[in-house]
């Protein structure tokens, strides 16, 4: 439940030890200041939650800023205690694990996801999978030790986190499910169907790694769909 918790917590967290308790107390010409600045892509995702005036947006986007990554930058790596948690504002970012040498595609993060892994956080273990864009990438980044401070701050956040983790919740349990009951034919059929555009953002050899199989076996799937049309 924690890693479910943690997809929604992220849009919402930052750390004070980034900017200090006074950035809380922005007023005036300053707090103007960031107001104008608030990043396009931030303000496209706090206009989605229609129970925040814009009064309370504007104030939380001031504690919000957005990081870019540029494509190949690693975000987390296999042996790393996670501590900061991303959201997706923008791009796609890979999750996959080393076996045997080998990259096993075990997630993809795109526009409105988490990326997140809040039972590592909370027992403070080591990572053991790779977090890593595919794109250039615009994310939120926060860190989960202060998210009591931030719903103090903005009550209202909490029923958006709830809300999220209801989503979140619902579409692992559903991609879980299809990975065990599907054949593969069947999972890239519901790959194409729920996030068409990944095959276009990723290699064939991640998406069939995705699917647990191999890139030939992939191939052969894609030739007999388009036999059937």
């Amino acid at each position: 439940m924690y890693l479910y918790t943690t997809a929604a917590k992220c849009f919402c967290l930052r750390t004070w030890s980034l900017f200090g308790p006074d950035r809380f107390r922005l007023n005036g010409p300053v707090y103007f200041r960031y107001l104008c600045a608030m990043h396009p892509l931030l303000q496209i995702l706090l206009s989605k939650f229609d129970t925040l005036t814009p009064a309370e947006a504007e104030a939380i986007a001031v504690h919000l800023p957005v990081q870019d990554f540029k494509k190949g930058q690693v975000l987390l790596s296999e042996g790393q205690v996670p501590d900061v948690c991303y959201f997706v504002l923008k791009g796609c970012v890979r999750q996959y694990q080393l076996l045997d040498g080998e990259e096993k595609t075990t997630a993809f993060f795109t526009e409105d996801q988490a990326v997140a892994d809040f039972s590592l956080y909370t027992q403070q273990l080591s990572s053991p999978h790779y977090w890593v864009c595919l794109e250039d990438c615009s994310l939120l980044a926060g860190r989960l030790d202060i998210e009591q401070e931030m719903y103090a701050r903005f009550p209202k956040l909490l029923q958006i986190t709830r809300h999220m983790m209801e989503q979140d919740f619902g579409r692992t349990r559903d991609d879980f499910t299809a990975f065990i009951l599907l054949s593969p034919e069947e999972r890239y059929l519901n790959l194409l169907q729920k996030r068409p555009d990944l095959l276009q953002r990723a290699p064939q050899h991640q998406i069939a790694s995705y699917l647990g199989i191999t890139p030939e076996s992939l191939s052969r799937i894609r030739k007999r769909i388009s036999q059937k049309k």
